[in-house]
């Protein structure tokens, strides 16, 4: 029985023993192109490895058979197969999908991925700012019942999340978007901030279920993944 998925990360699975748990909620934030996407992706892999499926939505639309090929050269004939990719193209939808999860999901399944799980509140909320308060309580009430779905069939539900500049903050801080719900529900919070190197990333555990205390390591993004 799989109770871990690892994030092909050496420092990052060693640090949580052995990568992300079954039956947790795990949150991936930072700036564009720090590596979130390539690193859900490699969970993802990792998943079909294991010879369990993996749910990908993906309203960015930024999942990449060829960046998932490079990811995993020598299966990429199998490990395809155990991926299900799903791309919303509303708030709306990413809400029947939440609550019609298990429709998707059975008991061969071990990893949801939402990246990013904030993009079509963000647009919503553009096109309705008056409706803020409403969207803020179903993006909350969403992440509750994915939460559930972690507990309940045994899974991983990793999330990306965009961020936001904290101006009021010396130095200025960088925190995801709808950082106090993102950050309640999440058992495991990885923060992924830029270098002088653009290949160079800085990744540091800030929450997890283990009780330690944060970690950072450095990461590298190449042509074969992050690591």
């Amino acid at each position: 029985m799989l109770k871990k998925i690892s994030t092909s990360c050496r420092p990052i699975d060693e640090f949580l023993e052995g990568g992300f748990s079954v039956d947790n909620v795990a949150l991936v934030y930072g700036e564009a192109e720090t590596g979130k996407s390539t690193l859900a992706m490699q969970c993802a892999a990792n998943c079909a490895r294991e010879g369990y499926k993996a749910l990908f939505v993906d309203p960015d639309r930024t999942f990449s058979p060829q960046r998932l090929s490079q990811i995993v050269p020598e299966q990429f004939q199998e490990v395809p197969e155990l991926i299900i990719l799903i791309r919303p193209n509303g708030f709306h939808e990413q809400m029947l999908l939440v609550d019609q999860l298990a429709d998707y999901i059975n008991q061969n399944f071990k990893l949801v991925v939402f990246d990013t799980i904030t993009s079509l509140y963000r647009l919503r909320i553009a096109e309705s700012p008056s409706k803020t308060f409403e969207l803020n309580r179903e993006l909350n009430r969403q992440l509750a019942v994915l939460a559930q779905a972690a507990r309940t069939q045994r899974i991983v539900v990793l999330l990306t999340g965009q961020v936001h500049s904290v101006l009021n903050e010396v130095p200025v801080s960088i925190e995801p978007v709808a950082t106090r719900v993102l950050k309640f529900w999440a058992d495991t919070v990885l923060n992924m901030k830029l270098t002088k190197n653009p290949r160079d990333i800085e990744a540091t555990v800030e929450k997890n279920t283990l009780g330690l205390p944060p970690m950072t390591c450095n990461l590298r993004i190449e042509e074969s993944g992050i690591h």
